[in-house]
């Protein structure tokens, strides 16, 4: 479960962030549709050539923005979904949606809107138990529209349907092999999720991780991290959170707003 403050390992640098800065984003959709090469696109600019079927990969990057520390932790499903369990425990800890299908593949646009329904459902669930914030940051994403028109099986006009009426929801047509919107995807998906824009791939500079000194908190560290720059680093041995470390985060944010919620009713008898 998230605590008061994360700490990661990176070089010889402690990193701390605090569970407010921790976020995670959840890439969905159907096989072969090109979410892990969006993925890869916004880790390390880098689009793969060769299909590799996704079980689930998990990927996590760390900011210093301004000299603030931010965690975005990256799940990148199965588009086979073969535990369904598994993806309802993904959509309930996720914070941002990243929704992929082909703009080739009708089949793939129709799961996606079966996942945006199942989203807002577990979403919604959760909320009337919690009484979070509305607000459910999504980018639906057409992929591939580097193969042309005569290829295209799903019109803009109706993906731009699903979006329609939210503010908090958009649509992009994109490309991945020929990184075509995609900076600009992730700019408006930051930007509903009020995070800070340098988050974006394109607006900040990317350090490798024997270079990590630059997010280490010590003055020493950060001599040479200006006051307006920021920093991004991809954490080499990210491990995706147990199963029961996601429960039991589930679990404590249910539990911990029935008892403000409790207490809220006693104030007011």
């Amino acid at each position: 479960p998230r605590a008061m403050m994360k700490t990661l390992s990176s070089g010889n640098c402690a990193l701390s962030v605090p569970a407010k800065n921790s976020y995670r984003m959840v890439v969905l959709g159907a096989s072969r549709v090109g979410k892990s090469s969006i993925v890869s696109r916004f880790l390390n600019g880098r689009f793969e050539d060769q299909y590799t079927p996704t079980i689930e990969d998990f990927h996590r990057k760390v900011y210093n923005i301004r000299g603030d520390m931010y965690q975005l932790d990256i799940l990148d499903t199965s588009g086979n979904h073969p535990f369904p369990a598994m993806r309802r425990l993904s959509i309930l800890t996720g914070d941002v949606f990243i929704l992929v299908f082909s703009l080739d593949n009708r089949e793939s646009f129709d799961e996606v809107k079966r996942l945006q329904k199942q989203i807002l459902e577990v979403k919604s669930c959760l909320k009337n138990k919690t009484k979070e914030a509305a607000e459910l940051p999504m980018v639906i994403c057409g992929n591939k529209n580097d193969h042309g028109e005569l290829c295209r099986q799903v019109p803009a006009t109706e993906a731009e349907l699903l979006v329609s009426g939210d503010e908090n929801c958009a649509y992009f047509e994109v490309s991945a092999k020929k990184n075509t919107n995609v900076d600009e995807m992730f700019y408006v998906l930051f930007s509903m999720a009020k995070l800070p824009h340098e988050m974006s791939p394109a607006l900040h500079r990317k350090i490798s991780v024997q270079y990590g000194e630059a997010f280490h908190p010590r003055p020493f560290c950060m001599r040479r991290v200006k006051e307006m720059d920021a920093y991004g680093m991809v954490s080499p041995f990210a491990r995706r959170p147990s199963v029961n470390s996601d429960l039991k985060y589930i679990k404590a944010k249910v539990l911990r707003e029935g008892q403000a919620r409790e207490r809220d009713k006693c104030t007011i008898q």
